[in-house]
């Protein structure tokens, strides 16, 4: 999911069906609202009702994960990046960069982590030479190359 940065939400207290919707959802995005209403015991309507308000809320969105592999996205990794000045200007102009999906401010030996997505080691070598380490308020980076991605779970949300 992503927000603006000076967004803030407040967090959501949801009851047992609304967790139970959430649940089969993401067993299956595309179950109908039919039958996850047989699985908590509502009806169609008021499960389409209930996504409508969870997804308005920000509380989920329901999208297709794909395999970036398999779409020909063979190089992924991860890159923690160091900042002097205002750590939330340089994460959204990280957040703006298309082979970014996954932006962090964090606490401890760097500022940023960020997650890219791209075909190959020479789009990596382009996007850290020209793109990030250029943006103002960069003093350094470290790439972590994914070799394998041993697990990527999606259902953590209604434990």
């Amino acid at each position: 999911m992503t927000s603006r940065p000076t967004e803030r939400r407040l967090p959501v207290h949801l009851d047992d069906v609304s967790k139970a919707i959430i649940d089969q959802l993401q067993e299956d995005g595309r179950r109908s609202y039919a039958d996850i209403g047989k699985h908590v015991g509502l009806s169609e309507a008021a499960v389409r009702q209930r996504v409508q308000r969870l997804t308005e809320a920000g509380v989920m969105q329901i999208v297709a994960v794909t395999d970036p592999m398999q779409l020909g996205f063979t190089r992924q990794a991860m890159i923690g990046i160091r900042v002097s000045g205002d750590v939330r200007d340089v994460a959204e102009a990280l957040g703006e960069l298309e082979a970014v999906d996954y932006v962090v401010l964090t606490a401890g030996t760097f500022d940023l982590l960020v997650e890219v997505v791209l075909e190959n080691d020479e789009d990596l070598i382009e996007l850290l030479n020209t793109e990030i380490r250029r943006l103002p308020g960069v003093t350094a980076t470290e790439t972590f190359v994914y070799l394998k991605l041993h697990k990527q779970a999606y259902h953590w949300g209604v434990r």
